[in-house]
């Protein structure tokens, strides 16, 4: 059974300009020259960007001890001074801070926290432990660093500063994979770290009806088969009333002889509730959207297939 989620997920304080942002490492080191790339772009929306000399620890594969990190996250998000918080990179090491952080410090002081890749796991326990929305979106690295080629200016300054729905989402590499019409809570994030969390105290636990939001990148189609169908068994595709898709770059079997589309059209062949393909979010080739988590969107897929953004994601 699904866990019982709140009515409604707290919204956090829209942005607005001038606002300090922290910028954290809650996973893998990162290039320093796309560090700074990012903080210029951040300045040049308007932002403070802020950020300690914890972010630039190493420890091979992870920016720093899980303690240490976990430290840095509290730090930032008990500081009344920081109204944002943005990710710098993905790679391997977020859930570890799992166990280390404090989610009722966290619901006394609702934020935006973006991310995606490895940070789907902070998503999720920012949803499911502390009742709050959160944005599957632009990391530090490779996204604000690259300006409007990494990252969707539009979709990321509506979503964190305007209370207001943002509204349909259409782009012509979005496409049906299955017709149909549904509402529900949008939830999700990358597939590997949503099957890695099952098992865990911090399992990705979606409610009944919920809009599944899938992304990932450079897996190969028999390992998207194996974890599509881990989330079948684990119960979780029965609770989903539709599923969007990105577009799984780099995920085609080498050679081309199976391509991620045909995998997940043949694995999905009997989900019941409408599949859009395509969404340019999370791993994407080109500027990646923001997608908040924790709000009512709609999925209409048919001719003109779209997202829409039923309500606002910040207050």
């Amino acid at each position: 059974m699904p866990r019982k989620w709140p009515a409604l997920l707290r919204k956090p304080p829209a942005l607005r300009p001038g606002d300090r942002i922290a910028i954290v490492a809650p996973a893998s080191p990162f290039a320093r020259e796309e560090f700074d790339a990012g903080v210029h772009e951040l300045r040049q929306l308007g932002f403070d960007p802020v950020y300690t000399d914890a972010v630039f620890a190493r420890d091979d594969y992870l920016a720093g001890g899980a303690e240490l990190r976990a430290r840095d996250l509290m730090q930032a998000w008990s500081d009344p001074q920081v109204r944002g918080i943005i990710a710098a990179r993905g790679g391997y090491g977020s859930v570890q801070l799992l166990p280390l952080l404090d989610a009722g410090v966290v619901r006394g002081q609702p934020k935006v926290f973006v991310g995606y890749s490895d940070n789907t796991s902070v998503l999720i326990w920012l949803m499911q432990a502390c009742g709050l929305v959160s944005f599957h979106g632009p990391m530090i690295e490779g996204r604000f660093a690259r300006g409007a080629a990494g990252y969707d200016r539009d979709s990321f300054l509506r979503s964190v500063s305007q209370a207001v729905p943002f509204g349909e989402i259409h782009d012509d590499r979005l496409e049906t994979m299955r017709p149909g019409e549904a509402r529900g809570l949008l939830v999700g994030g990358t597939l590997t770290q949503l099957v890695a969390s099952l098992g865990t105290p911090y399992a990705f636990d979606p409610p009944a009806g919920s809009i599944l939001f899938i992304d990932d990148v450079a897996e190969r189609p028999y390992r998207l088969d194996r974890m599509i169908t881990q989330l079948r068994l684990a119960g979780l595709l029965e609770r989903a009333s539709a599923i969007v898709l990105n577009s799984l770059p780099r995920c085609d079997e080498p050679g081309g002889s199976t391509t991620a589309k045909e995998t997940v059209r043949r694995v999905l062949a009997d989900f019941r509730g409408p599949i859009l393909y395509g969404l340019q979010a999370g791993h994407t080739d080109g500027p990646a959207l923001t997608l908040p988590f924790g709000i009512e969107v709609s999925v209409l897929a048919g001719d003109r297939p779209a997202l829409i953004i039923e309500e606002a994601a910040v207050a």
